[in-house]
């Protein structure tokens, strides 16, 4: 059996919890490995809409086993919630829902200096949801941070919040003239999280390893994509997390020796939320127009996201990055009203054609997008299910984008529903 890494291949909403959700039913166990509740994974089952920011969109599949790892930082409030959502729509997680015991936590104080934080940045801000994700991790570096075992332990979570609130007060007073916070009412609130939680709270990198051992296929599931990776994405427009394939290995805890196959996942066109560089960016009704027709807009935030073609420089990059074997396309159908359909095959900066992605940011903001033209098809591909069913100029497109970025895609999406995917080959094998 397979160990299976997901990726998304841009810059996040690729379309990752659909995919995660088709390829969670030859999965023993799925595993979320970085990030927080930041993102927001859609999965449509019949007419039913699901949107999941924390615990794996295979969740949804009865009796799988799902894990939150050690790599994603987790506000107790936002899980319990999420939680409390799936089961009033009778999904059952009794038994088969862990989350790490050495997983961050978010806590108060880290959304209070977030928020100040993004508001003294004025036009210069990153463009965060402000959910406090970066401070938590920012903690977990300095090795200042709270994780989820220390609940278990009240003494010495009581001792460590008021240590750092006694640190923190004093900076969210001076630079961002905001009320401090008091330990007592957070000390009240994390005790009634700690027992909701308590049953969920295990060693899950051991799991993980009695799975494999156990010869069971593994579905790593991360957030966010490529270009918003900490350390390869469009720094410092980026999350705070690895959302590369390597963060599944630390964010879970085992070797990269068990990877069997990564896969990302890859919008048929592109588009990125918040701030930062994006060169193949559109502007106007076409934006509009994509907008509209994909329902482009974040699932955690409602965010409108930025939109804009295909761009063959990122996805060649993150095939780079996390050592793609395949890649899953989605969103194909929403291109079925354009004609023509510029592809990005290359960058120009001061005359000069690039075919690899700059990760020098004052670079890649001078950069001009270089285009290539695919006939559109002009007609409806909703819902096919074989790839021959799909217009020739939408074959055809298709095959571009694989020779472009040098990797084939093993699914195609084209619709939000489960059934409508064109299943080309299997990842796990």
């Amino acid at each position: 059996m397979a160990t299976l890494v997901v990726v998304g291949s841009q810059w996040g909403d690729e379309g990752k919890g659909k995919i995660v959700d088709i390829l969670t039913e030859d999965a023993g166990l799925v595993a979320r490995y970085q990030g927080g509740h930041n993102a927001g994974h859609t999965v449509v089952i019949g007419d039913s809409e699901f949107v999941l920011h924390l615990i794996p969109s295979g969740i949804l599949h009865p009796k799988k086993r799902c894990i939150i790892g050690n790599g994603v930082v987790i506000d107790p409030a936002a899980l319990i919630e999420e939680v409390g959502g799936i089961e009033k729509r009778n999904i059952d997680l009794n038994g088969r829902f862990h989350i790490s015991q050495n997983a961050h936590l978010i806590m108060p104080y880290h959304l209070a200096l977030e928020k100040g934080s993004e508001s003294a940045l004025g036009d210069g801000k990153i463009g965060t949801t402000c959910r406090g994700i970066g401070p938590a991790y920012t903690d977990k570096m300095a090795r200042l941070g709270l994780r989820v075992a220390d609940l278990l332990h009240p003494e010495f979570f009581d001792q460590k919040l008021r240590a750092n609130l006694q640190h923190y007060n004093t900076v969210i007073r001076a630079l961002y003239q905001q009320e401090p916070l008091r330990a007592e009412p957070i000390l009240e609130a994390f005790a009634r999280y700690t027992e909701r939680m308590r049953p969920w709270i295990a060693d899950t990198s051991l799991l993980v390893d009695e799975a494999m051992t156990r010869g069971e296929n593994i579905l790593c599931e991360g957030a966010q994509g490529t270009l918003l990776d900490i350390d390869h994405g469009t720094y410092p427009f980026v999350t705070s997390s690895s959302a590369t394939a390597g963060g599944a290995c630390t964010g879970l805890g085992f070797g990269p020796g068990r990877v069997d196959h990564v896969l990302g996942v890859v919008k048929a066109y592109t588009t990125r939320v918040g701030s930062g560089p994006f060169p193949s960016e559109v502007h106007g009704e076409l934006d509009e127009k994509f907008r509209s027709i994909g329902k482009e807009f974040g699932a955690s935030t409602g965010r409108a996201r930025r939109c804009g073609w295909f761009d063959a420089v990122v996805v060649r990059y993150a095939v780079r990055l996390n050592g793609l074997k395949s890649a899953a396309l989605t969103k194909l159908d929403v291109l079925d009203t354009f004609d023509p359909i510029p592809i990005c095959t290359g960058y120009r900066y001061r005359g000069k054609l690039l075919s690899a992605f700059p990760t020098d940011l004052s670079v890649l903001e001078a950069c001009k997008p270089v285009y290539e033209e695919a006939p559109g098809w002009k007609t409806s591909t909703i819902g096919l299910t074989d790839f021959d069913a799909l217009p020739q100029e939408a074959q055809d497109y298709v095959r571009r984008l694989e020779d472009l970025i040098q990797t084939p895609f093993s699914l195609i999406s084209t619709g939000p529903a489960r059934a409508q995917t064109i299943r080309v080959s299997d990842p796990y094998r």
